[in-house]
């Protein structure tokens, strides 16, 4: 997960968003305040059939992507140690992955899915990714 392919993946997504703004009128503006990891669970196990699945998709995308690109920079900066180590060539699609999978495995665990989205991905991307 280097950081100019999130840089990439995060201004697509952003502009993608913001081009298929109309079609989040279609749902509940709370889907995409991202107030839980529930929420962003939901964004990101959207059905492929489902009519908002680009505007959802490109929402959860978006949200791992900055988030990761957080992490790296605060890591990278401050000298603060990882708490995400993936390998190289780890791609997005496989952090997305990885957070669908741990939500799956904790959808019934009301403290967790509860909480911040940003700290269920850390969870998950951290179980995924350990560092040594």
């Amino acid at each position: 997960m280097n950081i100019n392919y999130f840089l990439k993946s995060f201004v697509l997504s952003t502009t993608v968003f913001l081009m298929t703004a109309s079609s989040v009128l279609a749902l509940e503006e709370q889907d995409y305040h991202f107030l839980s990891t529930q929420d962003l669970y939901d964004l990101c196990s959207a059905p492929v059939d489902h009519g908002d699945f680009p505007t959802a998709i490109y929402a959860c995308r978006g949200f791992i992507a900055g988030a990761v690109q957080y992490h790296n920079g605060v890591s990278n900066l401050n000298k603060m140690p990882r708490l995400i180590c993936y390998p190289d060539g780890t791609t997005l699609k496989d952090g997305e992955n990885a957070f669908i999978a741990w939500a799956e495995a904790h959808k019934d665990n009301e403290d967790l899915m509860s909480e911040l989205p940003v700290k269920g991905l850390v969870r998950a991307l951290s179980e995924a990714y350990p560092c040594k």
